[in-house]
Formats: C-alpha cells, sequence, structure tokens
C-alpha cells in the first residue's frame, strides 16, 4: 500500500570549505523511493529559489539545493576560484550529508558546475539533468561583463536590469511563452532589489565566468543523461544545447513547450513533474508538454 504524503522535514546546514562558509537546504520525506536529488541552480537563483519544486520533488526523493560561497547569503568568493572549485564544494557537502550517490539537475551556471563534478566523481552521479546548459558562453559575454562592470560602478542599474531581461528572455515567440511579463517583471525587479553584498558577488560571478573554464572536454560517466531546455530559448537555444546532449555518453534531449531559457520558473509544475519521473525511472518519454525526445548513445562498444 503506497505511503500517505506527509511534508518533508527540511533543515539547514552551514558548511565550509577551504575557509569559505556556505549553506544547503534539505528536504527530507519519511519514504524517498529514489536517491538524493541535488539541484544546483542558475546564476540568478538561490537555495529557496526551488521551493515550489521541492513540494513536487520531495514525493520521491530527499532534495538539497544550496547557497555555494560566492552566492546567495554565503561568503564572498573572488574570482581566482572557478567551476573546479565549486564543484569540489559540492563534493565536500555530499559528503558532509553522507550522500554517496546522488540524482544531480544542474541549470545554466549550475549545469557547468554540474559537469564538472560529474567529470571529477563520476562515481557520485546516478543521474544527470541539464537544463538551459550549452558548451560555450555568449561569444560577446567578456565585453559584456566588462561594460556590466563599469555600469554598476557609475550606478546604472536600471539599464543592466533591462538587458538581463532582454537576454535571458524569449524575443521571437515570447507571444507563446508561458507567464513571460510576470517572469521578467520579476527578473528585473530581483536585480534592482540586490544590496551592496548581492551586487558584489553579481560582478564576481560575471568575471568568474570569463575567467575560467566553461566547458571541458573531458570523459563523462555513462550514466542517464537528460538535456532540456525551453523551446524559445536564445540565450542556450535547442540547437546548442541538443549538440551537447549528442557529444555525451547517454544522453536525451528535449524541449519544454511554450518556455524559454526561464522555463523551470516559467512552467514550474511541468518542470518538477519531468525532473520527478526522469531521476525515478518514470514514464518521462512522451510528457505532452515537452517535445519528442532525441536520444543518443555514445558509450564505446566493448571489445
Amino acid at each position: 500500500m503506497p505511503h500517505a504524503r506527509s511534508e518533508p522535514r527540511v533543515t539547514e546546514r552551514e558548511l565550509r570549505y577551504r575557509g569559505y562558509r556556505f549553506t544547503c537546504r534539505v528536504a527530507q520525506p519519511e519514504h524517498p523511493t529514489t536517491e538524493p536529488l541535488v539541484i544546483l541552480g542558475g546564476s540568478s537563483q538561490d537555495r529557496n529559489s526551488w521551493v515550489r519544486h521541492e513540494r513536487r520533488l520531495a514525493e520521491i526523493a530527499c532534495v538539497v539545493t544550496v547557497d555555494l560561497p560566492g552566492y546567495g547569503d554565503s561568503d564572498f568568493l573572488p574570482v581566482e576560484h572557478g567551476m573546479d572549485f565549486l564543484a569540489a564544494a559540492v563534493h565536500h557537502m555530499l559528503a558532509s550529508l553522507e550522500m554517496p550517490r546522488v540524482n544531480l539537475v544542474g541549470a545554466c551556471f549550475g549545469g557547468a558546475i554540474a559537469m564538472r563534478l560529474a567529470q571529477q566523481h563520476p562515481s557520485l552521479i546516478g543521474r544527470l539533468l541539464l537544463v538551459g546548459m550549452a558548451r560555450q558562453l555568449p561569444r560577446d559575454y567578456a565585453e559584456v561583463v566588462d561594460r556590466w562592470r563599469e555600469q554598476v560602478k557609475t550606478g546604472q542599474l536600471t539599464d543592466i536590469a533591462d538587458e538581463l531581461v532582454t537576454r535571458f528572455t524569449a524575443a521571437s515567440g515570447a507571444e507563446h511563452v508561458r507567464r513571460l511579463s510576470a517572469v521578467a517583471r520579476f527578473l528585473r525587479r530581483e536585480f534592482l532589489d540586490m544590496d551592496e553584498d548581492g551586487l558584489t558577488k553579481w560582478v564576481e560571478h560575471n568575471e568568474r565566468l570569463v575567467a575560467h573554464d566553461w566547458y571541458r572536454t573531458e570523459p563523462m560517466p555513462p550514466v542517464p543523461t537528460l538535456v532540456v531546455t525551453g523551446e524559445h530559448d536564445i540565450l542556450t537555444p535547442p540547437e546548442e544545447s541538443r549538440a551537447l546532449a549528442a557529444g555525451l555518453p547517454l544522453a536525451h534531449f528535449t524541449t519544454i513547450r511554450e518556455a524559454d531559457h526561464l522555463a523551470p520558473v516559467e512552467r514550474v509544475a511541468e518542470f518538477a513533474e519531468l525532473v520527478a519521473r526522469f531521476c525515478s525511472e518514470g514514464q518521462w518519454h512522451d510528457l505532452d508538454f515537452c517535445h519528442p525526445v532525441e536520444s543518443f548513445d555514445n558509450r564505446p562498444v566493448p571489445a
């Protein structure tokens, strides 16, 4: 007989890695049915950004979200520390939580960290889901980061906020993106509401992206992997996410209908359902809010 649904027990853990304090949120259900689910969010997300998804995901697994060093209310992290450091901090977190194997979700910036963790600690990964992830940053990103740094210094925050909206949300096809106006307003307000600490971390984050490798062509573990983005994504277009999937050992690719780069926010219930089904080996290939799934199997053929 199935267990009656109950609210997960939510706790927070303060951790330190190489002297930097950071915090994770753990939602532990009474009767998990699959490995813990770790979510590494994008650059504008913190450990509380996934609470609405957590309600669905904690039905099947312990859900962990985190403010890594340099993000949220964790300690400031100098730009000299890149993806390797952040992946190592996640590894330290999993060891502290006594989680030897997890299902890992990485969204955009979090996807780059997730891939680095999978490359360096392949035995940790049961399943991998990459959201809005591509093999390279936008070609003009280094130039844009330089300009943003100067605009922050001169107080041109409204200009940056407007540009963030145009970069992260759909241009063409916008009339078909769900909750686009509301999400765009939220994105703009979230940036303008940053305090001085948040702005300092935001500038350092963008400097970090251009100062370190975003993607490395190192071996990935042959675990079930799903690469997904919104069908109208203009920051990491579907063709770039598909190319990423096509180079992974055991990957699938799809796009979420009526969504752009911010699909997890625009279609919260649907995205959570996709993650839950994929990570619990449920039926996820024919969900009506996704386009047909493409599959790639690049595992070496045994001799």
